[in-house]
């Protein structure tokens, strides 16, 4: 038996227990980190796993989406290692408090679907944003593909905030780097959560820790957690590897996650 029929079976045979399941995918931030998305997209399809249900904060709206618009992973991965983050933006003077203007971003999606609509993608997807003026996270799951993903990604200071009625918006990882619960929001039964670095997760430390280990616990949840020690957020010199770190991080969960879990009866 192959390593991704393993995986597959393991996966399987525990998420389903609970009768028909909607799989979820809940995307982390974490800057050129989030090219272990792309890793774990891979792992999922050559084990046939294919959630019908994805989230994603900061960088991993950006790929969301791309799986959400039902973008081949392979052209994924070729344009996240060809281009690393570039593509996603452009260093130049902004006149609305940010240092990086994402116009470049919003134009890249675009192009690829004629000013998408979320609601109108294949698959279900929301990217999560901070209301800098509440501090609460923001589930878009509406409205313009490249808005909610510029809005995301908006690291203040870096790139400029987006303006919708009295919102400010910006990088959904102030408020919620993992983003499960939105997962949950959109009608996942059961989701797989990647997160990539702990210091990523704004909210207070102790939170963060009692919340992550409640998820871990959940027989909702499957945890995937890519080796990224040593690796730069923002280096594009690291991207294929930290792709491979994603792709041998989910089949590993899936394969010990089974005997992880309490038996249902």
């Amino acid at each position: 038996m192959t390593r991704m029929r393993r995986a597959r079976e393991a996966f399987l045979s525990q998420a389903g227990t609970a009768g028909p399941v909607v799989i979820g995918l809940a995307l982390g931030g974490g800057g050129a980190l989030g090219a272990a998305h792309v890793g774990v997209l891979k792992a999922l399809q050559e084990c046939g796993i294919l959630p019908s249900v994805v989230a994603g904060t900061s960088a991993g709206s950006l790929i969301g989406a791309a799986y959400a618009a039902r973008m081949p992973v392979s052209r994924i991965e070729e344009l996240v290692r060809a281009a690393g983050w570039s593509a996603f933006g452009r260093l130049r003077p902004s006149p609305r408090l940010g240092l990086l203007d994402s116009t470049a971003l919003l134009d890249t999606i675009d192009r690829l679907g004629g000013e998408p609509l979320i609601e109108d993608l294949p698959r279900r997807f929301a990217a999560v944003a901070t209301d800098l003026r509440t501090r609460q996270a923001v589930v878009l799951d509406r409205g313009r593909v490249g808005i909610a993903l510029r809005a995301s990604i908006a690291v203040p200071g870096m790139f400029a905030p987006v303006i919708t009625g009295e919102r400010v918006l910006v990088d959904g990882g102030l408020a919620a780097n993992l983003p499960i619960d939105a997962a949950r929001q959109l009608g996942a039964t059961f989701t797989i959560g990647v997160r990539l670095r702990p210091e990523w997760e704004h909210i207070p430390v102790v939170r963060s820790a009692q919340r992550i280990a409640a998820l871990e616990k959940s027989p909702e949840v499957l945890m995937v957690r890519p080796h990224l020690n040593g690796f730069s957020q923002w280096s594009r010199a690291d991207v294929p590897r930290i792709i491979e770190a994603g792709y041998t991080a989910t089949l590993a969960s899936l394969e010990t996650w089974k005997d992880q879990q309490p038996r249902v009866a």
